[in-house]
């Protein structure tokens, strides 16, 4: 009685607790129907971003400030002002390298280039983790509160990225991963350099997160008075002259030729420091040697006792924008105004030579710096080299017109600060490959004075750019051989003449059900693949869908169980031999005889047919007919983030693609602006011509009389089932006078070996268990 009692009474006591559980979680369900799930994700994804990028940012510039301040108060003692020169920045570069190193080597670099190939569909591991965050985070702070050459664009994205993923793995009721956390033009540049073809639904997406991060970080910024990076106060009644526009393509076309050099000049660094010689060897065993001796030699040059009075070592870039005009001013007194662009005046060296030696040495300063082993993006120093070039390009100009453009009774001066800006937006757009570097200089400046030039020279930087490089992110994906396939490039008529049967791998290594499981076990050991096609049988090769490798490995492994082997016996199925489980069990003498009668009877097992009901099979694989053009394939396999594609011709196997082969095919066909002849164009060519009858040269043949053929090859394999089984080879000729094997008709598989190796048709080129009959095919066909 009183155990019931008191049980009563708990069950009393605990509905209360019990119903307003159930009450929170319909509020709350009834919060996520209301609001959306994406909603609160992008909020909790822009504040999570706002606080990271605004610290990250705040402790990189108070490390600026005390490398400035080191070097101020050692003034007057240049041995000691270079010992803290250089000292500091590689000891935070070093720092960087070895916590990256031991935390996470994933958070090495900017990160573009390993986010291009997940988007692809590549499952890279530990790069979207809770280390590499971490890493990536702590390294990059540090890297930039060294004041080396180095950008944060690029490793901006990445960490928003694992930001947004471990986000989603953390909150299991939020799925789905937004690479989002900039102003709009980060936005737009973040899915510029990571994607293909990006979904227009996810847009508000992006542009929520987005402004929601933006208004955080703006508001943190007004602790310290913060504003545009490179803030400029251009004119905006007239900003120039549409007189200047030639000048302006100038700057875009030779900044695109500066760009694709810049890449180049990088990626032969990085392949330099991956040659196996003792050098290379030694800094791999030495991680900390390379970084250390780029900064000790960097950091000389920009000493600015030394040699860094003539680059403006230590004055902010900035400056590149200001309103002034140099050359007026080089040689008189400065005006008031002038600030910190001073220090781009020497008492003995022209602007003009200062400009050019600080264009020179940063380049090379920042084609090296990317390469060292630290998180780093290239988008800053590209951007600084731009509005170098730019400023050098508009005090030339400033120096040809020094009273400015007369037009229309208006004269307009010239702004050599817009010309950097102009420089800036083009050198980066070349760099990157990317059009949405003009909208981040109206970030960054706060002015849009210059859209209609500085469009002019993006564009004709990234066609100049482009057609001579890939962009740095794939340049990188190439020296690091990422599965990644390239772009098609623009106006290379070839890649509607390449077909998908050019190209693919004809000696497909399939399944059927009459595939015995020693053939299963045999493929499975001899091939690598994650995926196998299933055909009806070995002489239609109908493709009835595909089977995952862990698919079949589990069918193998369960067939020759232990488990299995009782379970049969227990069904009245003895395995060979007389003795049963519980017999050879009591008598230890009979272990070998034992052993023996399992071997037998894993060995009859093996010679079965495997049972393809008991094995999940995906029934619609992505196929591709034959005759696709390379065009588009690389849709759609950019599209749909395919690794790989079965050609069929009637609904026959004949070949497999994947990225591997797609990727030569492209390179094949736009290396260097060539347009280069189909593979196998001159083969078929030659046998259409060969084949082709003269009196049906204007009939081509139709998909209605392909599948009218298909069921005329149908009822003669029935009718050849009922008479003798003879190996003999025929080739069927149709009304027109086309051929069966134009057709890629599949002759019986014991008639193989016996065809003339001119008359085997397309689709008997397959890789087979038997070994007659698969030299025969190899030595009539290799794979591209």
């Amino acid at each position: 009685m009183t155990s019931g009692f008191s049980h009563a009474s708990s069950t009393k006591t605990s509905d209360p607790d019990s119903k307003c559980q159930g009450c929170l979680g319909r509020v709350q369900r009834y919060i996520l129907t209301k609001l959306g799930e994406d909603w609160l994700f992008l909020v909790l994804l822009g504040l999570t971003m706002a606080l990271v990028s605004w610290t990250m940012d705040y402790a990189s510039a108070k490390s600026l400030q005390a490398y400035k301040w080191m070097h101020t108060e050692l003034k007057g003692n240049v041995p000691l002002q270079y010992m803290a020169w250089v000292t500091y920045p590689i000891i935070l570069i070093t720092f960087s390298s070895l916590f990256c190193h031991l935390v996470a080597p994933q958070a090495i670099g900017s990160g573009i280039p390993e986010l291009k190939t997940i988007l692809r569909g590549v499952v890279l591991k530990e790069y979207l983790t809770l280390k590499a965050f971490v890493a990536k985070v702590i390294g990059l702070t540090a890297s930039l509160g060294s004041g080396m050459p180095l950008g944060k664009e690029g490793p901006f994205v990445h960490i928003a990225s694992i930001c947004a993923a471990v986000l989603s793995r953390v909150l299991s009721i939020f799925t789905g991963v937004y690479e989002v956390k900039l102003p709009p033009a980060r936005v737009l540049f973040s899915i510029e350099v990571t994607s293909t073809y990006f979904a227009v639904r996810n847009y508000w997406r992006g542009y929520f997160a987005a402004t929601f991060s933006a208004f955080i970080f703006r508001v943190l910024s007004v602790w310290n008075k913060d504003s545009a990076l490179f803030r400029t106060n251009f004119r905006m009644d007239f900003p120039f002259d549409l007189q200047e526009l030639p000048a302006f393509a100038v700057i875009g076309i030779s900044c695109g030729f500066l760009g694709a050099f810049f890449v180049y000049l990088n990626r032969q660094v990085v392949l330099l420091m991956r040659r196996p010689t003792a050098l290379t060897r030694f800094l791999t065993k030495h991680r900390l040697i390379y970084p250390g001796m780029v900064t000790l030699i960097i950091a000389s040059f920009t000493f600015p006792p030394g040699f860094g009075q003539f680059m403006a070592g230590e004055v902010l870039i900035n400056s590149l924008f200001d309103n002034f005009t140099w050359t007026k001013i080089w040689g008189s007194t400065p005006p008031p105004g002038l600030g910190r662009s001073a220090v781009w005046f020497h008492p003995q060296v022209s602007i003009f030579i200062i400009l050019l030696l600080f264009f020179i040495m940063k380049f090379w300063m920042s084609a090296v710096s990317t390469t060292m082993p630290i998180p780093s993006g290239a988008f800053m120093p590209v951007f600084i080299l731009g509005a170098a070039f730019g400023r050098l390009v508009g005090e030339i100009m400033a120096t040809l017109f020094p009273n400015g453009i007369l037009f229309d009774g208006i004269v307009y001066r010239i702004l050599p600060g817009g010309y950097a800006v102009i420089g800036a937006a083009a050198m980066t757009g070349a760099v990157t490959h990317t059009v949405s570097t003009a909208v981040i200089c109206f970030e960054l400046t706060g002015q849009i004075s210059h859209i209609l030039p500085m469009m002019v020279a993006v564009i004709l930087a990234n066609m100049v750019a482009q057609g001579l490089q890939p962009s740095l992110y794939d340049s990188i994906i190439q020296v690091k051989k990422l599965p990644y396939l390239p772009e098609l490039g623009f106006g290379h008529i070839s890649k509607y003449n390449i077909f998908v049967e050019d190209i693919m791998v004809r000696k497909v290594k399939f399944l059927s059900p009459q595939t015995t499981y020693r053939e299963l076990v045999h493929l499975l050991e001899s091939a690598t693949l994650k995926t196998f096609p299933l055909v009806d049988s070995k002489e239609s090769m109908i493709l009835l869908g595909s089977i995952e490798r862990c698919e079949l490995q589990a069918a193998c492994d369960w067939w020759l169980s232990a488990e299995r082997r009782v379970y049969n016996q227990g069904q009245g199925v003895p395995s060979p031999g007389s003795k049963s489980v519980t017999d050879c069990d009591s008598n230890t003498d009979e272990s070998s005889v034992w052993s023996v009668q399992i071997k037998d009877w894993e060995e009859a097992e093996l010679d079965k047919p495997i049972d393809i009901d008991q094995i999940r099979i995906d029934p619609s694989p992505f196929q591709l007919v034959e005759r696709t053009s390379l065009h588009k394939t690389h849709t759609l396999f950019s599209l749909l983030g395919l690794s790989h594609a079965y050609v069929t011709s009637i609904g026959k196997l004949v070949g497999v693609v994947a990225l591997k082969e797609l990727q030569k095919a492209i390179e094949g066909s736009t290396r260097s602006g060539v347009r280069l002849r189909p593979p196998l164009a001159s083969f078929r060519d030659a046998s259409r011509k060969a084949k082709k009858p003269p009196h049906s040269s204007s009939t081509p043949s139709s998909p209605t009389r392909d599948r009218e053929l298909w069921h005329e090859e149908r009822n003669s394999e029935a009718k050849s089932d009922t008479e003798s089984k003879e190996t003999e080879c025929k080739v069927t000729v149709d009304n027109s006078g086309v051929t069966g094997s134009d057709l890629q008709d599949q002759p019986p598989l014991s008639s193989v070996p016996s065809c003339p190796s001119s008359s085997i048709p397309l689709s008997s080129l397959h890789h087979q268990p038997e070994p007659d009959s698969s030299g025969e095919r190899e030595s009539n066909d290799e794979p591209i």
